[in-house]
């Protein structure tokens, strides 16, 4: 259940990559941190439902 972790925290640091980005202006910037967020986010969301949260044991 790791993985669900770590794709989470790529999703989140995309979002302050997306932002950034934006507010400089970048338009490539913003394409990959879009592209990343779409990727990584759509895996997140896809991991937790098939494998539910990730519960400390």
């Amino acid at each position: 259940m790791g993985i669900v972790v770590i794709f989470a925290l790529v999703t989140i640091l995309s979002v302050f990559g997306l932002l950034r980005s934006l507010k400089e202006k970048n338009v490539m910037g913003i394409f990959f941190a879009f592209g990343t967020l779409a990727v990584f986010g759509w895996f997140t969301v896809m991991t937790l439902l098939n494998s539910g949260f990730p519960t400390v044991h």
